[in-house]
């Protein structure tokens, strides 16, 4: 039986904007005040882990611990067939460079590693989700979520995050930057493992 959130507040474990305004309009509808690891100061822990499951165990953990509050983490990359999954859950890492992550250098990078594979397209592909809900005492609630469809270039649309403008989706002809915070929250593997970890946990 999985652990009701009794609950008022939940801090996201994460740094990433743009999966807090995401993760905020998905909890939206549960009354739940929400803050993220940076509103507290925390610094990210090192994501030791090779897989989803592990890495967002780790950040959960470690922001419950530091807040003495229910945390909820987030792991999630795009898994490309042709190059046998990668990037996976190193994602975030091929998007490292001197300024910061830059989203744009990493999908070329991973565009240029597919073409170097001589394969043809469809480039098959999916987005993984995998969240962790860590409550002080050490419990912890794991969901996972996955989108499937492939990569595409040139790179479309100018909405969402990451790697979204180079991801359409099975069944769609937009990708995810070319779709509404609506849309794709109705379609994304995060999306996927929410519905999961809300009707377990918050319904």
């Amino acid at each position: 039986m999985s652990r009701k959130f009794t609950g008022d507040h939940l801090v996201l474990a994460t740094h990433n904007q743009g999966k807090v305004d995401e993760m905020v309009a998905l909890l939206a509808p549960y009354g739940v005040r929400v803050s993220s690891a940076a509103d507290f100061g925390l610094e990210a822990p090192e994501e030791t882990e090779t897989t989803f499951v592990g890495n967002a165990r780790i950040k959960a953990q470690s922001v419950a611990k530091a807040t003495g509050l229910p945390a909820l983490a987030d792991d999630s990359g795009i898994a490309v067939d042709a190059l046998g999954g990668a990037p996976g859950v190193y994602t975030a890492d091929w998007a490292e460079g001197p300024e910061g992550r830059d989203f744009l250098h990493a999908m070329t990078m991973t565009w240029d590693k597919v073409c170097a594979t001589k394969s043809s397209p469809p480039f098959s592909a999916r987005f993984c989700c995998a969240l962790v809900l860590a409550w002080p005492d050490g419990h912890e609630e794991v969901f996972e979520g996955v989108a499937e469809g492939e990569i595409v270039w040139p790179l479309r649309g100018a909405l969402g995050h990451g790697y979204d403008p180079m991801f359409q989706p099975l069944g769609h002809s937009k990708t995810f930057a070319e779709m509404s915070a609506a849309q794709k929250n109705a379609l994304s593997h995060r999306a996927a493992a929410f519905r999961l970890l809300t009707s377990a946990c918050f319904t």
